[in-house]
């Protein structure tokens, strides 16, 4: 198997290259590229490869930016420092992501998916777009007020006050942990998308809670699950069975 690195600390290329070749010494290092101009230099003037570990940070910039100046045919194999919990979107083309430093163990499974897969395919753009918009979660920022209406005012409301907003025939409202309720302008979609995802979780079509207001939580029939609020909501609020693993790792992070 034709391998490249994509990795600009020297170090890191070293020990990834030792380890292929403990793991299989069939693996042949074609070269190991350490920038984007590199990376695109070489695969744009016909360089090839089967399987491509590919750090996210380069020196000169973020590895997605070869995507978007020469295609890759590839499977790609990312290796980064970032939290697992924040990286589960990368296991992409059915290969993986591995966490920095590197795991032999881990190695060995990603080699192993790579080959019981055959032909994987290359990423595609829209893959690059998700992976890219996942980085740039860390920079982005969230509202920490939202304007909740009462008669003729606008009321500025902080979101750590907020314990749920929730749809009460037709109307997205806000309880705050002093158990008051303020009428919200938008849809709920458009709340969620801006609030911080560590904070708050769109527990089903109705409710999205913050982790702070969540007192218990049940198992209930056909692996769903109940949410026990602080305050009392009133309305049973239920995680479907689709969602309760995604869920469980939210409130677990």
């Amino acid at each position: 198997m034709k391998v490249v690195i994509i990795e600009d600390e020297l170090a890191a290329s070293e020990n990834l290259a030792y380890l292929l070749g403990r793991i299989d010494p069939g693996i042949r290092i074609l070269t190991v590229l350490d920038s984007v101009k590199a990376s695109v230099d070489y695969f744009g003037g016909g360089g090839e490869a089967d399987l491509i570990f590919m750090d996210i940070h380069l020196a000169d910039g973020l590895s997605f930016e070869i995507f978007e100046q020469v295609p890759i045919h590839s499977p790609v194999v990312f290796t980064t420092a970032y939290d697992q919990y924040a990286l589960k979107a990368f296991k992409v083309n059915s290969i993986d992501y591995l966490l920095k430093p590197i795991d032999p163990e881990d190695l060995r499974k990603a080699l192993k998916q790579f080959h019981d897969q055959k032909e994987a395919p290359a990423i595609r753009e829209e893959q690059v777009s998700g992976l890219l918009e996942l980085l740039n979660r860390g920079s982005r920022t969230y509202k920490s007020t939202l304007l909740a209406a009462h008669r003729d005012e606008l009321i500025p409301l902080k979101t750590a006050q907020i314990a749920y907003i929730h749809i009460d025939t037709g109307i997205v409202k806000a309880t705050t942990f002093e158990r008051q309720s303020h009428a919200l302008d938008g849809k709920l979609e458009e709340l969620e998308a801006s609030l911080d995802p560590s904070r708050f979780f769109r527990a089903n079509r109705q409710f999205l809670v913050n982790r702070d207001a969540i007192a218990n939580i049940k198992y209930y029939f056909n692996g769903k699950l109940i949410l026990q609020l602080n305050p009392p909501s009133g309305e049973r609020v239920v995680v479907s069975k689709a969602k309760a693993p995604e869920f469980k790792e939210w409130i677990n992070s």
